[in-house]
This record gives structure tokens, sequence and C-alpha cells, in this order.
């Protein structure tokens, strides 16, 4: 019997502060409306994501920490959530994960691993889509992400600091491709917290775009404060702001999302680091 492959979507940057968490939220409620079945798995300890989506963290004995470090099924674990979409949830126990896993033979295949078992117990009722919120770090659990990974979407800044840490990340997905994962694709950067109405980050924004030649996912996601408004709900500002600008935003980066999924795989390029290009950046 085929399993059914979800299209797994790892939302990286390892700065914080970049709408990340609120991104994902987003994304994958606004897929959830395309009638897409979305898994979101939270990664980071701060439990940010399962916070958001209304579940409390202190509340929960159990953890994606569970599925990681012991080996419980994710069955067990994943959360239905008033937005549509299901959840596999963080708690603070996650920060002992790294350490757990730092001497775990084949600990960068551990998601992958997980995420593969639950597709195969689900059978033609799987995911179509799951969307990792790595931590922000570069760390064990972020490289597992992106060995587990279809694409990678870098959700950035428009501020002229914000993009130092994008060639670190892309040094990371570099070594990833080499090693463990090499289908890798990265899917693009995501412009967030963006403000229309100052040339500044659409300045930012070529930049990034010339100087590490990636992709830029539209629309950028404005500024505005029903973002902040949403978690507090328990929600994502597609059920709590439905008609913003900010919800429209997201539900637009989603049907692009969609299209830029059914694209047949582009032919690898020689890898270059991104490191060689950083001297375009100062």
């Amino acid at each position: 019997m085929s399993t059914k492959s979800p299209i797994t979507l790892a939302v990286a940057n390892q700065k914080g502060g970049v709408a990340k968490t609120t991104s994902v939220a987003s994304i994958g409620a606004a897929l959830a409306e395309l009638g897409h079945r979305v898994l979101l798995v939270d990664l980071d300890p701060q439990a940010c994501l399962t916070f958001s989506l209304g579940i409390d963290p202190e509340d929960l004995e159990v953890s994606v920490h569970h599925v990681l470090t012991k080996g419980v099924d994710p069955l067990e674990i994943i959360i239905e959530t008033e937005d549509g979409v299901d959840v596999l949830p963080a708690t603070i126990e996650l920060a002992r994960a790294e350490a757990d896993l730092l001497t775990r033979t084949g600990r960068e295949h551990v998601i992958k691993g997980a995420l593969e078992q639950l597709a195969e117990d689900l059978g033609d009722e799987a995911y179509d889509w799951v969307l990792l919120d790595c931590p922000p770090s570069l760390g064990v659990l972020t490289v597992a992400a992106l060995t587990a990974a279809d694409g990678v979407l870098i959700p950035l800044q428009c501020e002229t600091l914000s993009h130092r840490g994008v060639g670190q990340l892309l040094d990371t997905v570099h070594d990833v491709r080499r090693f463990t994962n090499r289908g890798l694709e990265v899917w693009g950067v995501l412009p967030t917290l963006y403000d229309g109405r100052t040339n500044h980050a659409r300045t930012v924004l070529e930049t990034i775009s010339e100087t590490y030649d990636l992709e830029v996912v539209e629309p950028p996601i404005p500024k505005t404060i029903k973002f902040a408004e949403a978690p507090a709900a328990g929600r994502s500002i597609l059920s709590t702001s439905r008609s913003s600008k900010g919800a429209q935003a997201y539900r637009a980066v989603a049907e692009n999302l969609v299209e830029r999924a059914a694209r047949p795989k582009a032919r690898k390029k020689p890898a270059k680091k991104a490191a060689a290009k950083k001297t375009a950046a100062r």
C-alpha cells in the first residue's frame, strides 16, 4: 500500500522576533481554509505556537519532546484546534531534547522518522501539509527539521540588520543538503512586519534577494497590532480578524505556497556556500 506523503515545510530563522510562529499558525489556518489537512509541529521550547493556538503548555503531560526522545506515538499527542489545524505541541521540556539527542546516532533523522511513521499510520487520512516551527537557533532540532523537510521558508523582518543571520542559515541548509537531505529546497524569503510606507523596507528586501539569490514569497505581511491580539485569544489572525490586511496577506501567501508545491523540482546547481556571497551584503 502506498503511503500518502505530505508536503513538509520548515519555517526557520535563528533570529527571534521575525513573526516566525505567527507565520506558521496563519499559513496553517489559511491552508486549512483551502481544504487541506494540516499538522503544525512546535519545535520551540518556548512553546509559543502551542500557546497561540489556545493550548496551555503547562497543562500538557506529553509533548513533541516525548515523540523525539522517548519514541512516543505522535497520534497520542496531536491536538485538534479551533482553527482547523492539528498541532503537535511543545513544552519547556523540549529544551532538554537538544542535550538528549546530541549523543544519539541518527539524531538528524528523528523528526523525519516520526513524520514518516505518522503518515504510514494514517494512510489515506495522512496530512496534506506539515509545517515545522523551528526554534530560533541552528542546533540539533533545526537541523532535524531541515532533514525532514521538502522545503524551507525564511520569514524575514524588513530591517537593515535582520538579514545578517540569513547567510548562516543558508550555510546550514547547504550542509543538510550534503549530508542528510539532498532534496531540500529553499522556497524563499517571506517578508514580515512590513511597513509599505517606507522605501527602506523595499530596499532591504531587494538587497536580500540579490545578495543570496532567493525568491521572495509574496505578498509581504504588513505590520499590524492585530497580530499581537490573536495569540491572547488562542486563535490565528484568520479567526480573530478575518478581513484584516494581515489575514488577507497570509491567505494569498498560502495560495502561492500551494502553487509552489506543485512545481516540478528544479535541477540542482552546484551548491555554493552562502559565505561566498556575504561580502556583497556588507
